[in-house]
């Protein structure tokens, strides 16, 4: 089975100012003639990390990772303002432009295969390829499945703290009435309903308990940004139509693309990523049989990292071109 490769430091960082409120942070690091690739990191607003660097041969890549708006080292921190799907697109092809790439490859897991397929949807031009995790689709069901009815009856017990914070009168809707505690005024409150919010993902994103996962969602800085921006998403239904990635899958053809998925995922269950496979011919999917949503499960590794090996195979004879 493979394993991540070993830790590498970035050779450039900068922040890139994309709105009068907005500056976001960006990192290069690897081989900088190689064949470029854009980590796409989840949530929205759980922001990158330096084990993404880990998934590629710095000999062959040229990885740029970016924390999206309000997430990880961009500022504001937390800002919902100015903070919709059309933007973070926006934000891709302004560092594709800073960066002088032509094509890249588009590696993303959770909300971050979202992101990359709305991206791949609107400029199929300019991608080489997909490398996607953990499907999210973001439609009504897969929301509810997580935040309403579904994962609480395989998780009880971590049902059961996520939904102490909301009276009964409130319960019909989890994710309004979350939002409305982390949009409100009160201080502590919010940070309560931030880490309750960020727990119950952390709690259910691996096959086995991980406390070292747990513990990096409830950090603060972490949980407020990934549990503010989770909830303005979903409750303006992602600032798409429903079911618009599996619609526009179409636009998608030609592009070579490779699904990894844990059947056990239970924040995003396996068949968000059946339907797109579906929907997308050119795509090849990987079932990994013992594992659940985090990318850094055995299986996921070894799929993901098989995964850019391939990437880098099909398209060596390229670099220098792109």
């Amino acid at each position: 089975m493979l394993m991540l490769y070993p830790e590498v430091k970035p050779y450039n960082k900068f922040r890139l100012k994309v709105s009068d409120l907005h500056e976001i942070y960006v990192e290069e690091c690897g081989n900088q003639e190689g064949i470029p690739a854009v980590v796409v990191h989840g949530g929205p607003g759980a922001g990158c990390d330096a084990n993404m660097r880990r998934f590629f041969d710095t000999t062959h890549y040229r990885i740029i990772l970016f924390d999206q708006r309000g997430a990880g080292r961009s500022s504001p921190h937390a800002e919902l303002e100015q903070n919709t799907t059309s933007e973070l697109i926006a934000d891709m092809e302004a560092i594709r432009t800073r960066l002088g790439i032509e094509r890249w490859v588009l590696f993303g897991g959770s909300w971050g295969s979202t992101l990359s397929l709305a991206y791949a949807q609107t400029y199929p031009g300019n991608v080489l390829g997909l490398i996607l995790r953990g499907i999210f689709l973001c439609r009504d069901q897969d929301l509810r499945w997580f935040y309403q009815d579904g994962a609480s009856h395989i998780f009880p017990d971590y049902w059961e703290d996520f939904q102490r914070l909301i009276p009964l009168h409130e319960r019909d809707n989890y994710i309004a009435a979350y939002h409305r505690r982390l949009v409100g005024a009160d201080d502590v409150l919010r940070m309560a309903a931030a880490k309750a919010w960020a727990v119950w993902e952390a709690r259910c994103a691996t096959l086995r308990p991980n406390h070292d996962v747990v513990e990096h969602f409830a950090e603060p800085h972490v949980a407020m940004s990934l549990a503010r921006i989770e909830a303005h998403y979903f409750m303006n239904q992602i600032f798409m139509e429903p079911n618009q990635l599996l619609r526009d899958a179409g636009k998608l053809a030609g592009l070579p693309g490779v699904i990894v998925h844990g059947r056990y995922d239970m924040v995003c269950p396996l068949d968000n990523a059946v339907d797109l496979h579906r929907a997308w011919l050119d795509s090849h999917l990987e079932i990994v049989r013992d594992a659940g949503h985090s990318a850094l499960e055995p299986g996921i590794v070894d799929g993901l990292i098989r995964a850019t090996r391939d990437m880098a195979n099909r398209f060596q004879h390229l670099i220098g071109d792109l």
